[in-house]
């Protein structure tokens, strides 16, 4: 027995709901990471390996997060949208971890990874409380760069 959803909007609410906590969730273990990073309780370790594949997610997660944004769009869904956000902040963060993967292992800075990442930290918050107002439809970069949409003319 398939249950069928009639009125999605009604659900938008909700599903941004769990989207903020994910958000919010997300700055905290970077934080919580960041500062044991920072006072030496985490050993900051890397390899070859692992900034590949964090390369590769800086390379593909942004046009994954562009293709679920104009989906998102295209089917109002401020949940798609808002979802798209949290795969942009993957890329940043994936960003975050190689610049300071490579700081760390060209200039011995141990410490950038830990400092980008309160940025990030700051940023997934701030997703976060819009997600919560039900704005992360009308806040994305996307949005904003590409200016109105046909049902706004």
């Amino acid at each position: 027995m398939a249950i069928h959803r009639k009125d999605p909007e009604r659900w938008e609410k909700g599903t941004l709901r769990v989207i903020a906590v994910a958000f919010f969730a997300l700055a905290v273990y970077v934080t919580v990471n960041s500062v044991l990073s920072l006072v030496g309780a985490v050993d900051v370790k890397h390899s070859v390996v692992g900034m590949v594949l964090t390369a590769l997610s800086v390379v593909i997660m942004p046009f994954l997060s562009l293709v679920e944004r104009r989906a998102g769009r295209e089917l109002g869904s401020a949940t798609a949208v808002a979802d798209s956000k949290q795969t942009l902040i993957c890329t940043y963060l994936s960003a975050a971890v190689l610049i300071g993967l490579l700081l760390n292992t060209a200039f011995g800075w141990w410490w950038a990874d830990a400092i980008v990442a309160q940025v990030i930290a700051i940023f997934a918050v701030r997703e976060g409380l819009e997600a919560w107002k039900g704005d992360a439809c009308a806040t994305s970069v996307g949005m904003v760069l590409e200016g109105p949409s046909e049902h706004d003319r």
